[in-house]
């Protein structure tokens, strides 16, 4: 789960990936989204409501999330408005929509050399369509993280070893670059 699936879909035109704390701006709705890499914590996403008021949203590493508001002036001083666990975001995720999820995991994979993420497609002549992610043994044979399924228009954050794979799933993985590619030649058999 990520901060990132709070973006919605649909109509909307994903947010463009600039470096850390550059402006992302939305063309259809001119919604600039600040990006500031927090090392050793994440990313906090900060963005100013059409009331006026200056909203931010802490994507931290172990997956809670953090919602604050700025009372003053001083971009240091922040009330907590919320905590959500990783449990929690996803709920939220599910009912705002989802889906950018690998551009996310992309993000904080810059704080961590060597660390990347990628997609892997569970293709139709897969071995491992209709069988579970847990048969794959990915993580064990590869070091790699399956860490979402993306399923048309659905995101499966977070899955267990009993999750079914099927033809046109995309793994999202974070790993090594080797352990990405392991995983690609294990769904490939």
């Amino acid at each position: 789960m990520d901060a990132e699936q709070f973006a919605a879909r649909g109509s909307r035109t994903p947010a463009k990936r600039e470096p850390a704390g550059a402006a992302l701006r939305r063309d259809d709705e001119r919604m600039d989204v600040t990006e500031v890499l927090l090392p050793g914590v994440g990313l906090r996403y900060e963005f100013t409501t059409t009331d006026g008021q200056r909203i931010g949203v802490v994507a931290r590493r172990r997956g809670d999330f953090e919602f604050v508001t700025y009372p003053g002036d001083d971009p240091d001083e922040t009330r907590v408005l919320f905590r959500l666990s990783a449990e929690e975001a996803d709920a939220v995720t599910e009912i705002l929509g989802a889906p950018r999820i690998a551009e996310r995991f992309a993000d904080l994979t810059r704080e961590v050399p060597g660390l990347n993420a990628g997609q892997v497609e569970v293709t139709a002549g897969s071995p491992f369509d209709g069988r579970t992610l847990g048969e794959t043994r990915a993580r064990t044979r590869t070091g790699a993280s399956i860490v979402a399924i993306v399923r048309g228009e659905d995101v499966i954050a977070s899955p267990g070893p009993s999750q079914t794979l099927q033809a046109g799933d995309i793994l999202v993985v974070i790993g090594t670059q080797q352990g990405i590619t392991g995983v690609e030649r294990i769904l490939a058999g």
